[in-house]
């Protein structure tokens, strides 16, 4: 075994959260040294989200990490919701004073972070195996893993778990500790990733009697579309044409619109669930992003719940290195907390009312009074909106 090696924060994942924190504390002056369990490659290449709440574009922009993201990113200022053939478009700019969406993907904005991360000279280990935590519960707090086939150790003052939902970081914690919150909705998402120039300039979220579609983008030549699907579908019985033939039908609009289709160069299936534990902290561990809690993808908020995670722990931090503070770090859970259910809430109430349950007639009319109120009503048309480009951090 090699001597133990010396750093302030400790961070478990080279998702979006480890990275982002990592990079916030760097600019603080404050050392850390991010673990990642596969490859940069992977990391750099596994394809996800792709829509970032204005505040999340701001706070990218403001950490140095945003020029190629406002180059290269597809600023949206509306989305669409689709029902009854009709579109019904939310002016999320006009409504919310001129803020906006930015399309722009995870893997890219990834990409970025790597890169400032290693040009600043910051402590990145790709393929870290074994992976574990020590003394979460002392001063000392120590990250034991196996690189290059030697076993390591890192000394650190705080430990940072950002390594998604089936992590190590939260599976540290004792039982008893976190009380944890969960759902699984009865459907999944059907998404597939095609060559082809999407087919609407914003998103379109569709609600339809076979169940819902989502027609979205990565770039202007690259298209992502969605199908509600039963929990635990089967790719197989989902050849291509069968995929573009059920987006044809539930994204149908009159007026000469035409949905493309192109060559496929992705499909999966993705789980509905909503997760999160109580507190975000223990000891010397705190949770962020997927390891702390987990949304539906309707309202496009992991990424930038993730976010708001890590600009509070990083200011935290900040004000124990530079004043010895500790009054913010105690509140990181609260803090997180108070927004993370806000967010749930959100993406609660978009994927119940877009997507087709087994409630009968009764909750299918009930759908669609819900979605003629909110493009009919100024005031819940802004409740959307706000909400969509993203709640205020403080």
């Amino acid at each position: 075994m090699t001597a133990p090696a010396r750093t302030q924060v400790g961070i478990v994942g080279a998702g979006p959260a480890g990275l982002l924190l990592s990079h916030l504390l760097h600019l603080e002056g404050i050392d850390s040294i991010v673990l990642e369990a596969r490859t940069r490659e992977h990391c750099e290449t596994r394809v996800r989200a792709g829509v970032l709440e204005h505040g999340t574009a701001q706070m990218l922009d403001d950490a140095g990490v945003g020029a190629r993201m406002r180059r290269e990113g597809l600023v949206h200022r509306g989305i669409v919701l689709r029902f009854g053939g009709r579109d019904h478009r939310i002016d999320l700019s006009g409504l919310t004073g001129g803020r906006t969406i930015l399309v722009y993907a995870q893997h890219e904005v990834i990409k970025d972070l790597i890169a400032a991360r290693l040009d600043a000279g910051g402590a990145l280990v790709f393929e870290a195996e074994d992976v574990s935590l020590h003394r979460l519960d002392g001063r000392a707090p120590m990250i034991r893993y196996r690189a290059g086939g030697q076993t390591r150790e890192v000394a650190c003052d705080f430990v940072a778990g950002c390594d998604g939902f089936h992590g190590i970081s939260r599976a540290s914690i004792p039982p008893g500790i976190l009380t944890a919150y969960d759902h699984h909705f009865p459907f999944a998402w059907l998404g597939i990733l095609a060559r082809v120039p999407p087919a609407s300039e914003e998103l379109i979220y569709a609600r339809h009697e076979r169940g819902f579609a989502l027609l979205s983008m990565r770039t202007p030549e690259i298209s992502r579309l969605y199908l509600q699907c039963d929990a635990g579908t089967d790719l197989d019985p989902w050849p291509d044409d069968r995929v573009w033939e059920e987006l044809r039908r539930r994204l149908e609009r009159g007026g000469g619109w035409e949905l493309r289709d192109g060559p496929i160069i992705q499909k999966g299936v993705t789980d509905m669930r909503s997760f999160v534990v109580d507190p975000m902290r223990h000891g010397r561990l705190f949770l962020a992003g997927d390891a702390a809690h987990i949304v539906p993808p309707t309202g496009a908020k992991g990424l930038n719940l993730a976010a708001a995670d890590v600009r509070v722990l990083a200011r935290a931090l900040a004000a124990y290195y530079h004043g010895r503070r500790t009054d913010l770090l105690d509140r990181y859970s609260d803090t997180c907390l108070r927004r993370v259910w806000k967010v749930q809430r959100f993406s609660w109430w978009m994927t119940s009312m877009l997507h087709r349950g087994t409630g009968g007639t009764f909750a299918d009319q009930i759908q669609l009074a819900e979605l003629d109120y909110v493009t009919g009503s100024r005031a819940a048309s802004t409740a959307l909106a706000e909400n969509y480009v993203g709640l205020p951090f403080d």
